[in-house]
């Protein structure tokens, strides 16, 4: 699980470094198009894919760090059985999703390199290249949805265990 936790950790900095590139990438764009007159071909396209990518891998360190946006209006008036139920129930809800998504993203990557899909751009990249990042990030996601349903149940079994 550590181990895990480090890959994650390893992959924010580099959504981080990717999140850099996308806004260096348009800041040259906007000043080669509206200054020198000579917009790019490349820069919008890489930008998009620095920023899928970026959020794909980033995703499941924000839920392991429990960075994520979560409404807590209702759950903060809970007891502490009621909290641990809804978030045991969040994360089966949240693992459940991202199971079917990369699942069906994985079927989406293979489809269009199986066919050789191209973005039909100027710069004609291969379209697997960003559909790739669903499957991937969701996937991880998922493993992360699997261990905060182990530490909830960790949790809830340690509560039983000092109250008895």
């Amino acid at each position: 699980m550590r181990n895990f936790l480090n890959i994650l950790q390893v992959l924010a900095w580099v959504s981080a470094f990717l999140f850099i590139c996308a806004g260096c990438m348009l800041t040259y764009e906007v000043t080669a198009r509206y200054l020198f007159v000579a917009p790019t071909i490349w820069a919008a396209e890489l930008s998009q894919l620095c920023l899928i990518w970026g959020t794909m891998i980033a995703m499941p360190w924000l839920f392991a760090a429990n960075r994520h946006i979560a409404v807590d209006a209702v759950i903060e008036h809970l007891g502490p059985v009621a909290k641990s139920a809804c978030r045991g129930f969040s994360m089966i809800v949240i693992g459940s999703f991202s199971a079917v998504v990369a699942w069906k993203g994985a079927e989406i990557f293979y489809d269009s390199f199986d066919r050789g899909r191209t973005t039909g751009s100027m710069l004609d990249m291969p379209i697997w290249v960003s559909e790739l990042a669903i499957p991937v990030g969701f996937g991880l996601l998922f493993f992360q949805t699997l261990i905060e349903i182990r530490e909830t149940l960790r949790r809830a079994t340690d509560k039983d265990r000092s109250v008895s």
